[in-house]
């Protein structure tokens, strides 16, 4: 594991804010000399949750045979120095990926690419690479200016496909697949649209050892269930960019998976069994926050059992394993934020009745008052309605009763609490 000397001596420093006299630090500029790495850290500036994408979420089998895939994610933290993260996780089999490149987008939703930005990708020094069932693997870092906010460009090219694919169906940004080695293109004419990602673990930017990186992790409604594709509108997204108006440099990575739960498997793996991976593992991971739970206690009502013998059991459940999370996040120097579940009483989906609400309050109480977290992000109160606290605020409302409009998710990163991110330091 990781040392938590260093994120401890962010968190004294103020890995947002200003610098204590006992954690001196070089100053968080947007880019880091590749001289100086001495001095630097690798830093998460993009990820997402991987899980394997099945049925219509599958990536078509010519997609992968002699064709390229290139891939547009959304930087958090500028830099010089970058390194990619490919994902086999799932693979059943090695995946061989023949090439890749990265490239700055000229826009989102775009194909095309700043060719005088295009850098190959090499995997200790060679260009193609073996990555075996259940890996992830690195690439050697490139030299590539950008800055924080940038769009970039990672394009890959297949010969085959994989055993089993590796990807994240709620991408809400288009990638796009074309056929031959052309990964060092600048123009992609006439290339397939498809709106998922693939073999995609992360990106990281070297930064000095004073940044950091909170992993947002969360369902549907973190994945960005609500946001417009291309727009980079998800909670997280603008939590980066609050960061950014504000002067603050910290990376910000969006784990949230749809569907997913706390305490069971649903569209992806539960919230317990991935939290290693996608916050604890990360490089540069100072702070977590947590929002989960609206599918856990929605999908009992729905489908279980809702005496109130199991209700009770589900809440009790659910508070374990927060603290479970919690503990573990602590034991590496990562503060937890605990966000409360946001209010779907409009759902026609889980159409909760008055003791699920009951649930739900229940369970936002404790995340407020239990003293489990190190700071709390209430959701509930920066989307609720008022005059109906139970419902979703309606210029906050996709329309579905359930997840948030754009508008909501700016709600939501504003009710994050930068004092809690600045004060927070693990007590071992």
């Amino acid at each position: 594991m990781r040392s938590s000397q260093h994120k401890l001596c962010a968190w004294f420093s103020g890995v947002l804010f200003a610098a204590a006299a006992a954690c001196t630090a070089p100053a968080a500029s947007a880019a880091v000399d590749s001289g100086k790495a001495a001095e630097a850290h690798w830093v998460a500036s993009w990820g997402t949750a991987v899980m394997i994408p099945e049925g219509q979420n599958e990536l078509a089998a010519e997609h992968w045979r002699d064709a390229s895939l290139r891939q547009i994610v959304h930087l958090s933290l500028g830099g010089s120095r970058l390194r990619v993260r490919i994902s086999n996780t799932y693979g059943t089999a090695p995946l061989v990926l023949e090439g890749a490149a990265v490239a700055l987008a000229k826009a989102p939703g775009k194909a095309d690419v700043d060719g005088a930005s295009a850098r190959p990708l090499t995997f200790n020094g060679r260009t193609s690479v073996l990555i075996p069932s259940g890996g992830e693997y690195y690439s050697d870092p490139v030299a590539l200016e950008h800055k924080a906010g940038a769009d970039l460009a990672i394009s890959m090219y297949f010969k085959g496909e994989p055993a089993r694919q590796t990807g994240h169906p709620g991408s809400r940004t288009n990638s796009f697949v074309i056929k031959g080695n052309r990964v060092m293109d600048a123009e992609w004419p006439a290339a397939a649209k498809v709106e998922r990602w693939y073999a995609l673990a992360d990106v990281e930017v070297q930064a000095p050892r004073s940044v950091g990186a909170v992993v947002a992790i969360g369902d549907s409604i973190t994945d960005g269930n609500g946001s417009t594709t291309d727009g980079n509108d998800r909670w997280p997204d603008l939590l980066a960019a609050r960061f950014a108006r504000e002067g603050q440099v910290m990376g910000v990575v969006n784990a949230g998976i749809g569907g997913g739960r706390l305490l069971r498997d649903g569209l992806g793996p539960n919230m317990v069994s991935r939290f290693d991976r996608d916050v604890i593992a990360r490089s540069g991971v100072t702070h977590a926050i947590v929002m989960i739970g609206v599918n856990d206690l929605g999908g009992q009502h729905r489908n279980g059992d809702n005496s109130p013998e199991a209700r009770k059991k589900l809440l009790d459940d659910m508070m374990t394993a927060h603290r479970q999370l919690v503990e573990r996040a602590h034991a590496q120097g990562i503060c937890v934020i605990g966000g409360t579940v946001s209010p779907y009483s409009g759902s026609d989906y889980y159409r909760p009745n008055a003791d699920n609400e009951a649930d739900r309050v229940a369970l936002n109480n404790w995340i407020r008052t239990s003293g489990v977290f190190d700071g709390v992000a209430d959701f509930d109160a920066a989307l609720r309605d008022p005059a109906r606290p139970s419902h979703l605020l309606k210029e906050r409302d996709k329309g579905d009763g359930l997840h948030p409009s754009p508008a909501g998710f700016r709600a939501m990163a504003d009710a994050v609490p930068l004092d809690a991110l600045r004060q927070c330091a693990v007590r071992r």
